[in-house]
């Protein structure tokens, strides 16, 4: 069976969406066919007011809303000399959750993954080597995902700090490997926190390219 093209062109665009498989698409775009105008329209609304307001803080890189620098990154009460690196935005609502974290936060945007085209270049390792030149941190605390390619992006990250002196910790392995940061409980990942400890550089790092 085949679809207008209208009907197929949202399965198609729905379908782009990451965890949506072509059968959920389809799924959704009935969905989004049956509800009333109102409410398919303040959807695609809050969409494009999204894309309009929201940009990446110039500074740490998290999503903002609030002009140049995110409201973490503003805040006068955060540690400036503590610096948590996580992989993408989401990972700092669940590290907030827990409330033991009142440093701040460096966004990579990604994990460090060559077979998937994410390398050096790729994630934001150069601004964050800035931040710890130009800022007064004396420590980075790696809370990548405990998958392979988090602990990848954890060695890769050993390999360009040690050398400036920082103190580089990776969070403890009270999260389950293979998981994601942002479907941890608060208790799992604040214990991770409060676990944390020093990387030696005694892992083996991944190739890479000059930052």
């Amino acid at each position: 069976m085949s679809y207008s093209n209208a009907v197929q062109e949202l399965i198609d665009q729905l379908g782009r969406l990451p965890g949506i498989g072509p059968k959920s698409a389809q799924r959704v775009a009935f969905y989004l066919l049956k509800v009333p105008r109102e409410d398919a329209l303040s959807l695609s609304q809050a969409i494009i007011e999204a894309k309009e307001r929201v940009s990446y803080c110039e500074r740490c890189f998290n999503l903002s809303e609030s002009g140049d620098e995110c409201p973490i990154c503003v805040n006068p009460r955060r540690e400036d000399g503590l610096v948590c690196v996580v992989e993408d935005s989401q990972d700092i609502v669940a590290i907030e959750r827990t409330q033991e974290f009142r440093g701040r936060y460096h966004v990579l945007g990604g994990a460090f993954s060559p077979i998937d085209g994410v390398g050096v270049e790729q994630l934001r390792i150069k601004e964050l080597m800035s931040r710890v030149a130009d800022e007064d941190i004396s420590e980075v605390i790696v809370a990548t995902n405990p998958n392979l390619e988090g602990e990848a992006t954890a060695a890769l990250l050993v390999k360009y700090l040690k050398p400036m002196g920082v103190r580089v910790t990776r969070i403890a392995m009270g999260l389950p490997v293979g998981g994601d940061l942002e479907y941890a409980d608060e208790l799992t990942l604040g214990r991770a926190l409060e676990g944390r400890k020093i990387i030696d550089g005694s892992e083996t790092a991944p190739a890479a390219g000059t930052v």
